[in-house]
């Protein structure tokens, strides 16, 4: 989740502008891109198709979701539709998570920590395969070490929180956030 917006209208690497574009659309008609896209719908949350734009993004970041704008994916920093998909569900959790939370403060260490763990958990970005490919081979124990290694690097580029202050935070909500499985019935 970013607040400011990280990205210039200066192209570098990555993917042309219609190129992600394109990847976007085929990415909204996966499963659970439908799926949280659908939940966000019952939840009073509209998504229309320009919520979501392909950027060149300045920040080391994939993608982000900024309220009141939707979701950004990083031309210039993604290159395989798979990492498009992923950007996609971990940021509409994100947007679930704004959309059902009145009083979400992104600001706050804890809120932000819990939304992050939500997000890494639910969206798929810590399956086994997803670490190895990133060169974690830990065996057991990697998903939730995954979880809280990505959070901790998301939390890192919020002002608000320092690094004591987002290790506390995401310690005190890891249960409930961890295990609040919303909009699905169980993890993924």
């Amino acid at each position: 989740m970013e607040e400011e917006e990280p990205f210039s209208s200066v192209y570098s690497a990555g993917k042309t502008l219609k190129q992600c574009e394109s990847m976007i659309q085929k990415g909204l008609q996966t499963p659970i891109v439908r799926f949280l896209r659908e939940r966000l719908e019952e939840a009073g949350c509209p998504v229309a198709n320009n919520f979501f734009r392909a950027v060149n993004c300045e920040a080391n970041i994939s993608g982000g979701y900024i309220r009141g704008k939707g979701i950004i994916v990083c031309m210039n920093k993604i290159d395989q539709q798979d990492e498009v998909n992923q950007v996609l569900a971990h940021e509409l959790i994100h947007a679930y998570d704004d959309c059902r939370g009145a009083n979400l403060d992104w600001t706050n260490c804890a809120h932000h920590a819990c939304s992050e763990i939500r997000s890494n958990h639910l969206s798929g970005d810590c399956h086994y395969k997803r670490e190895l490919l990133r060169g974690y081979l830990k065996i057991r124990g990697h998903e939730q070490e995954c979880i809280r290694r990505r959070a901790m690097a998301s939390l890192s580029g919020n002002p608000n929180c320092s690094e004591a202050a987002a290790k506390d935070a995401m310690e005190a909500v890891w249960d409930v956030c961890y295990n609040d499985t919303q909009p699905f019935d169980r993890a993924p």
